[in-house]
């Protein structure tokens, strides 16, 4: 069956809808963070960016585009070391799935590997 798409776009699309499923596996819940390198130059191109999801756009920052490897890995460092860092009580409160007394830890059950 013949559908009226350029051979290009479909593969542009494609390729789109893989990048964001791979995302997606590594985000799975609101309380996740990852890190996920797109290494291609293409990426780099508004019009190749334009066709992934606005979830994942909203985080591509200019200032991460066309970057060596030494730079990635630095910019890497700095996110992984910055969400490594646990936050005050205060700024916690009204951001999180958790109640006041859950990160008080009224409220916690550990789970125990046996």
């Amino acid at each position: 069956e013949k559908y009226q798409i350029e051979e290009s776009d479909f593969l542009t699309f494609d390729a789109m809808r893989q990048a964001s499923q791979c995302v997606g596996r590594v985000i799975r819940s609101k309380t996740d963070y990852g890190l996920m390198v797109l290494a291609d130059q293409r990426y780099a191109r508004s019009d190749k960016r334009s066709k992934l999801p606005s979830w994942i756009r909203q985080y591509i920052a200019d200032k991460h585009l066309n970057l060596s490897t030494d730079m990635c890995v630095s910019a890497a460092r700095d996110f992984l070391a910055k969400m490594s860092c646990p936050l005050s009580l205060k700024s916690q409160v009204g951001t999180v799935l958790l109640s006041v007394d859950h990160i008080q830890g009224d409220g916690v059950t550990r789970a125990t590997v046996g």
